[in-house]
């Protein structure tokens, strides 16, 4: 497709992505495939292998995102204050890479919530001096493309991931074990690549970051408080795939064929999300997290009633537009109605609510599932979302105060 002779000025297609991105890119898609070796697996492995409830897998599911939140805010914060990003991501990616070795040894419910904390504690720390390091290396036109580039990377790992334990559970006659043995694998290489093959950008201007005080969170207006709001409904509507993997159980699959749920969803989550962001930049946020919204309430309905393995899957195709259609656009919300300088707490205080809101909420779906069955939880999901459109087109109509 490309022509040297075409007649264009030279380097009129803008500078090339810096290698440091592509670096960062193949450690996040290494980390990814990993992680979901373990992470399609894990509740299968809880429930089945440890006898954990589904209230419990609820509880450690929520629990790492509250962890991974928490560690958000410390990465920041040491970012700023250092003015050094690789030692933290070799820290991040390290805890992340460690934790694979203990999923194989857990015999008990406790180790794999030590696991699941290290690993999370080792995300949370990592995103901060991951794209501080890429902002340092990418020229301002192409900074766009070298943060797209890093998260096309990281998803073409939520695909690989889930098919390499499919083809381990089927050479290995549904060995959930040796997939865990197996993740380490990726993970190790993902350390070697950072640490061999990315430099610490040189004299690195310090990003300026707004961080978050809680004393000026509570000045932030009421739009921005509506915003977190709606953003905690949806959340709380939006609960873990923790969920929708085991469910697919009862729909009749096989363990071993329980990953290609998430290839699924990944795959329709990674076609939409682009198009979508794009979409939104015309269109505004409010009309498209609507349909996201529709499309969790379809997700919820198809999967409380899913007996069989296409209805299941039909389930799992909703719930990826869901998330094509909303993620990023909360962001996006938020930004919007919030005034420059109190972006940062803005940010602070919807990534504290969200923590608390999935810890509550996934916690809160174990129970139900628990105590009424699994389709309770889904039918509660969608009446939740039913709720958040309320909300949302009534505050569609109301001026936002900026």
């Amino acid at each position: 497709m490309h022509h040297p002779h075409s007649g264009m000025p030279p380097g009129a297609r803008g500078p090339a992505i810096p290698a440091t991105v592509w670096m960062l890119g193949f450690v996040s898609l290494l980390m990814d495939v990993s992680s979901e070796m373990v992470q399609t697996l894990l509740p299968l492995y809880l429930v089945g292998g440890l006898g954990a409830s589904a209230m419990l897998v609820g509880f450690i599911e929520g629990l790492s995102v509250a962890v991974a939140t928490a560690t958000k805010f410390l990465s920041g914060l040491f970012v700023d204050w250092s003015r050094r990003s690789k030692p933290l991501a070799v820290l991040g990616y390290g805890l992340g890479a460690l934790s694979r070795l203990i999923f194989p040894l857990a015999a008990s419910v406790d180790l794999i919530i030590l696991a699941k904390a290290m690993d999370r504690v080792g995300k949370g720390i990592r995103g901060t001096p991951r794209d501080a390091m890429i902002a340092a290396v990418s020229p301002p036109e192409i900074r766009g493309a070298s943060f797209g580039l890093r998260k096309s990377l990281d998803t073409v790992g939520g695909f690989v991931g889930p098919l390499l334990a499919v083809l381990v559970m089927m050479v290995m006659a549904g060995d959930i074990v040796t997939v865990f043995w197996l993740a380490a694998i990726p993970a190790a290489l993902a350390m070697a690549v950072l640490v061999l093959g990315v430099r610490e950008p040189a004299g690195k201007p310090a990003a300026r970051r707004a961080d978050f005080r809680l004393s000026q969170a509570l000045h932030l207006n009421h739009a921005v408080w509506a915003v977190i709001g709606i953003a905690a409904v949806i959340m709380l509507a939006r609960f873990s795939e923790a969920f929708v993997l085991l469910k697919s159980l009862e729909a009749g699959f096989l363990p071993t064929w329980v990953p290609l749920s998430m290839v699924i969803m990944h795959a329709v989550y990674g076609l939409a999300a682009y198009p979508v962001g794009r979409l939104s930049d015309r269109i505004g946020t409010t009309g498209l997290l609507l349909w996201s919204l529709a499309f969790l309430v379809a997700a919820h309905l198809i999967l409380a009633f899913a007996g069989s393995a296409w209805v299941y899957i039909l389930g799992t195709v909703f719930w990826g537009l869901h998330m094509g259609f909303s993620q990023g656009l909360l962001g996006a919300m938020i930004a919007g109605a919030t005034p420059d300088g109190l972006k940062g707490s803005a940010f602070g205080a919807f990534n504290l609510v969200t923590g608390v809101v999935v810890l509550l909420g996934n916690t809160a779906a174990g129970w139900f599932w628990q105590s009424f069955g699994s389709a309770v939880p889904f039918l509660v999901g969608a009446g939740l979302s039913v709720l958040a459109m309320l909300l949302l087109a009534m505050g569609g109509r109301r001026p936002v105060a900026a």
